[in-house]
């Protein structure tokens, strides 16, 4: 296991997806992490992680079989890291 040299968040994996999709995301140091997934208005929809987690690699999964299809972003927080992304959900 390399521990990466810098913060990533990754574009999820597919995308366009229905209704399953995966983000990963890259942190350099233990800390804690947090994951929001939000709608086009800004408005949280769900908070897939707030947690501690290990210096690495991670993945994690988004259900949206309970959302309807259109675009949404997912935030990571990791320390004073924040990285943003756009993802489209395809029914």
């Amino acid at each position: 296991n390399e521990i990466p040299l810098e913060y990533k968040l990754s574009q999820n994996y597919p995308n366009p997806f229905n209704p399953v999709t995966k983000i990963t995301y890259q942190i350099p140091k233990d800390e804690k992490v947090k994951i929001v997934i939000s709608d086009v208005l800004g408005k949280e929809l769900v908070i897939l992680t707030d947690e501690f987690k290990k210096a690495g690699t991670h993945d994690i999964t988004f259900d949206g079989q309970n959302y309807s299809s259109g675009v949404y972003f997912y935030r990571l927080k990791a320390g004073d890291f924040s990285d943003s992304k756009k993802m489209v959900l395809i029914k």
